[in-house]
């Protein structure tokens, strides 16, 4: 596949898709079978600020077959450089919009990450709100690095499901180095969704339509999890108006 004919904007040395998500949703429809081996990064302030400070995680970054502005001021920032039709896409409202078409289309998910107990409140869930969904498997994987030969096994359980998309929670950015590792080695369309587990799991209520909207999601869920997120938040984002508003990278 052509990474080319995928429109991106640099920020901060990350090539940000130049998107919106009638545009994602058809280039996923069209290439699901040459997507399987690939993967997708979704990508937030946070993340395309780690990638600056760090070289291996920007080539990570821009490995896969695109990185898609998950937070708002990228895809506000897209704009302003010229890309009119770049709008936010975030990984959770992606990830929502496939498992809706996924009993017409007969879409097989794979999911690792997360806990065993949010993985089986996941389960439930998704067999409640998507009738028809075909789950290929779940995995939750130990929290600690896994041996070759684990990881090995783990590759073959995936790939004997014959998944179209695997949806990594694994939060960033463990999830990205997982499934650059896994590039070309794990059959299935390999995409990053965070939280995207515990927010279909009924964990975690996303931030209501409006604040989505008016890029504000960040502050709902730094009133969810302050101790976790206020210090990232802090840092990331002054580094990002810092570098990106006022120095223009």
């Amino acid at each position: 596949m052509n990474k080319k004919e995928i429109p991106v904007c640099n920020i901060l040395g990350v090539n940000i898709a130049a998107i919106n998500m009638d545009w994602l949703l058809d280039f996923t429809d069209k290439n699901i079978k040459d997507l399987s081996g690939d993967y997708m990064c979704v990508s937030n302030v946070h993340t395309t600020v780690t990638s600056y400070d760090d070289p291996d995680y920007c080539a990570i970054q821009n490995g896969g077959i695109m990185a898609i502005p998950d937070g708002g001021p990228l895809s506000t920032v897209g704009r302003k450089r010229g890309y009119a039709n770049m709008e936010r896409t975030t990984g959770p409202s992606y990830m929502g919009e496939i498992l809706k078409a996924s009993a017409e289309k007969g879409y097989r998910h794979y999911f690792y990450g997360s806990t065993e107990e949010t993985l089986e409140k996941l389960y439930e869930a998704l067999n409640e709100n998507y009738p028809g969904i075909q789950i290929a498997g779940m995995y939750s994987p130990p929290f600690r690095p896994m041996t070759a030969e684990e990881d090995v096994a783990v590759v073959k359980r995936i790939n004997e499901t014959e998944p179209d998309f695997v949806w990594v929670g694994l939060g960033a950015p463990k999830q990205e180095k997982w499934m650059a590792a896994h590039q070309g080695v794990v059959e299935g369309f390999m995409v990053g969704v965070g939280a995207g587990f515990d927010y279909f799991a009924g964990n975690i209520e996303r931030a209501p339509e409006w604040m989505q909207k008016c890029n504000l999601e960040w502050v709902y869920r730094l009133m969810q999890d302050p101790k976790r997120l206020f210090k990232r938040y802090l840092v990331t984002n002054m580094k990002f108006i810092w570098n990106v508003v006022v120095r223009g990278k």
